[in-house]
């Protein structure tokens, strides 16, 4: 999911850009599985306008849209005098230990990932820090914000509240919901993360996203838990 939501998020940029406006919520429903192989990716508005435009992507392999994308893009200004933000700083990547997710988690993906963990990591809880040096597309002229949100759905698991594998619970994401009051610069992306399970087999995991220059927004992922 994770490099298949950076690949939708540079089609809706792609999708008639306007230099006065910018993607600043983006909602991705996962329909099924995301199959390997070929695919497409359908662009279309849904809601034209002159300060906010909801703009869709689909990506489609088989016949079948595996992942539905929608985004609000929104006019810009200047609103410098009374800018300000209550999330908090968390400590930056040079400052955290290197971590290697793959003890936790199986898969070429992860292993592709550059990871730096900050202290008090632990099961429902932690500020991890993710790069990686493989291009969305063999253009390799992809915005920071695409490659970006190409990462973020890796919060579903940094900091697991349950072992993931056998005799264990599984709790995989139906969505991605993602909010940025800033646009994001760099190649970092640092996820403070909280995960919470209820009572009824549905959990929620939420995330305020950083880059070098501090928090820029949040994510949430609504989860499905079933035990293995």
């Amino acid at each position: 999911m994770a490099p298949a939501s950076g690949l939708l998020a540079e089609a809706l940029e792609r999708h008639q850009p306007r230099a006065d406006m910018r993607m600043a919520r983006l909602s991705y429903e996962i329909l099924g599985l995301i199959p390997g192989g070929e695919f497409h990716i359908e662009t279309s508005t849904l809601r034209p306008g002159k300060t906010i435009e909801l703009l869709q992507a689909e990506l489609v392999a088989a016949g079948r849209t595996a992942i539905r994308a929608t985004a609000w893009r929104m006019i810009t200004s200047d609103t410098a005098e009374v800018a300000a933000v209550e999330d908090s700083a968390i400590p930056g990547p040079d400052d955290c230990k290197p971590y290697d997710g793959s003890a936790v988690w199986p898969g070429g993906y992860i292993r592709s990932l550059e990871m730096r963990v900050a202290e008090g990591h632990r099961p429902g809880a932690g500020k991890v820090w993710l790069r990686t040096d493989h291009p969305l597309t063999d253009r390799e002229d992809s915005s920071d914000l695409a490659r970006l949100m190409g990462l973020v759905d890796t919060a579903n698991g940094i900091a697991a509240r349950v072992p993931p594998g056998k005799d264990s619970f599984a709790f995989p994401n139906l969505d991605l919901q993602i909010h940025m009051y800033r646009r994001p610069e760099g190649e970092w992306l640092g996820l403070d993360n909280a995960v919470s399970f209820g009572r009824d087999g549905i959990g929620l995991t939420s995330t305020v996203l950083h880059d070098r220059m501090g928090p820029f927004g949040r994510a949430e992922q609504i989860l499905t838990l079933r035990r293995t």
